[in-house]
């Protein structure tokens, strides 16, 4: 027999630390938009982490928010376009690349 825990444990304890930890409302219906909301979030950051790499896959969703979402990035416009300059040496450069492309999206140099 088994002693591991279901995969669905591991999806609320990634919801309790985060957007779960605390239910913004006494009001039912406010808490079941908060609790929609908190999950279309968790399963977003999910896709993310599988498109990015096998690392981020696998990664609890702080993982996923600190080091894909969370990016220390400076943005700059000029000709109508946003552009993201990311540090030389941030170490999920080519994870968040991967992310980038798999989005239909091309990274310039």
């Amino acid at each position: 027999m088994r002693r591991e825990h279901a995969q669905v444990e591991q999806v609320f304890a990634d919801l309790e630390a985060s957007a779960l930890a605390h239910l913004p409302s006494g009001k039912f219906t406010a808490n079941a938009a908060w609790l929609t909301l908190a999950a279309t979030a968790y399963n977003l950051a999910r896709v993310a982490g599988h498109l990015a790499s096998t690392f981020h896959a696998r990664a609890r969703s702080g993982t996923i928010r600190r080091h894909l979402i969370h990016i220390p990035a400076r943005i700059a416009t000029g000709a109508r376009r946003f552009t993201l300059h990311l540090p030389q040496r941030w170490p999920w450069a080519d994870d968040f690349a991967a992310l980038w492309t798999a989005t239909g999206h091309r990274m310039r140099t």
